[in-house]
């Protein structure tokens, strides 16, 4: 008798412990979700929250709602809603990958996009469209624009312009608004870390995600319009070239973490390609640049942060 009570109690407080285990990992799960939305890491949110459902766990109401609007982003951190100047920001998990000329790529790369490099970035925002006409008259009061169309990126602003235009809308917003740097830029084109490795940002073929030489008719077009890559973010190939925060400078084959750029130069970079390119400068390793004061009516940016 007093061997079968002690299996029972055995039993008893094996089950007790299991259960306590369970309630300590669905727990532990559920912080690292709320952690994820916290850091608008909506593909690891939804990830992490099917595997804690198929633990046997309820739906959890508050959960869904998050996810449901995680990504979309219309309304500031502090929940006040999005001013129509202030662009949309994609979430860019940090990661390691290889920058310049890769595999796929095949014989299509110029000397500049060598030797192909590994480099580790941190996480940041960037936007989810090139920043329209619409958004730069609302803060600067003008257009300088050749093609003239409140949805379409604005052009013709020098690397210096930009710079200006940042100043103003960090100070209308209360944020750090910046251009991507020359690696952020790529490996947001690349898709991050759900990068397919394709030879332009998001597709095989630009004729599905860029406004080029092929199919523009000699002009810019409203932004989103083509196919979004991996990260839904649009127009990284074609439409307009965009500037990045690097001077230019020859690459090395030394892993780097959180490059930026030269220490010096005397052309900023612009990446991309736009209406006026053809095929091959329109893939996501092409590489450009131009002294700060260049304008051209293919020649545009979109926005970066290191927060939200």
């Amino acid at each position: 008798m007093n061997t079968l009570k002690t299996t029972i109690i055995l039993f008893a407080l094996f089950l007790t412990n299991s259960a306590v285990m369970a309630q300590t990992d669905d727990e532990k799960l559920m912080k690292k979700i709320n952690t994820e939305l916290n850091n608008g890491d909506c593909e690891g949110a939804r990830k992490d929250y099917k595997v804690w459902k198929a633990w046997g766990n309820s739906p959890d109401s508050e959960i869904e709602r998050k996810l449901a609007a995680c990504g979309q982003s219309t309304t500031t951190s502090s929940n006040t809603p999005r001013k129509s100047y202030e662009p949309e920001m994609i979430f860019v998990q940090g990661g390691t990958f290889t920058m310049g000329c890769t595999s796929e790529q095949g014989s299509d790369c110029y000397s500049d996009e060598k030797p192909a490099h590994q480099v580790t970035l941190s996480a940041y925002y960037i936007g989810k469209y090139e920043v329209t006409q619409k958004q730069w008259q609302e803060v600067m009061g003008t257009n300088p624009s050749y093609f003239k169309g409140d949805n379409l990126p604005v052009e013709q602003v020098s690397w210096e312009d930009v710079q200006d235009f940042i100043v103003r809308l960090n100070s209308l917003t209360g944020k750090n608004y910046r251009l991507p740097t020359e690696a952020e830029w790529e490996y947001a084109a690349r898709g991050g870390s759900q990068s397919r490795n394709t030879k332009y940002s998001g597709a095989y073929s630009p004729d599905n995600c860029a406004w080029y030489s092929s199919n523009s008719n000699s002009k810019t077009h409203p932004v989103g319009t083509k196919q979004a890559n991996e990260l839904g973010i649009y127009d990284m190939s074609g439409n307009v070239y965009e500037w990045c925060s690097d001077w230019y400078g020859a690459y090395s084959s030394t892993p780097q973490t959180n490059p930026t750029g030269a220490t010096l130069g005397s052309g900023r970079v612009y990446r991309g390609g736009s209406w006026g390119s053809g095929a091959q400068d329109v893939r996501v390793p092409i590489r450009n640049s131009s002294t700060p004061g260049l304008r051209y009516s293919n020649l545009g940016f979109r926005l970066a942060s290191s927060s939200k």
